[in-house]
């Protein structure tokens, strides 16, 4: 399990942007993660999306699950990866949204890396709530060494 501290130094993600709260599953060969999002009323996000009707953004669910990847890729090494290579977002396909994410829930993140050839891989993401199908589908990363502006 891995808390707070070992996310930030996975992650270059800060608040309010920081996404997951805890990781409770890493598989030692870097093939899967299992983690944690609380999702709170104080989210900054609420204020707007929507303020009598509270839900989660769609595309915060995504960011989430692309985070818990990001750590996933982050703290295993892969063959021909750089020192300090970072997995970014490089696509997004097939999500469907099943049910919604309001404040008070626990969001689960399930992520499994699906395919990786040389610096782009895919991911394989679902989303649940007390057991309950949230969202899920297939987010493609590549790795990139940011710190040369690329």
């Amino acid at each position: 399990m891995l808390g707070q501290k070992e996310i930030r130094a996975t992650l270059p993600h800060r608040y309010p942007f920081l996404l997951v709260d805890r990781v409770l599953e890493l598989s030692d060969d870097g093939s899967h993660i299992v983690a944690l999002k609380n999702v709170s009323a104080n989210e900054p996000f609420f204020q707007g999306h929507f303020p009598d009707e509270p839900i989660m953004p769609g595309v915060l669910i995504i960011e989430a699950l692309a985070q818990a990847g990001g750590i996933l890729v982050g703290r295993t090494r892969r063959p021909g990866a750089r020192a300090g290579a970072m997995g970014v977002l490089a696509g997004v396909d097939g999500f469907r949204f099943r049910r919604p994410v309001r404040p008070g829930d626990a969001l689960r993140l399930e992520v499994t890396l699906a395919k990786m050839r040389g610096a782009v891989g895919k991911l394989a993401c679902r989303a649940t709530v007390e057991g309950q199908l949230v969202a899920d589908g297939e987010i493609t990363f590549a790795l990139a060494d940011l710190s040369a502006g690329g």
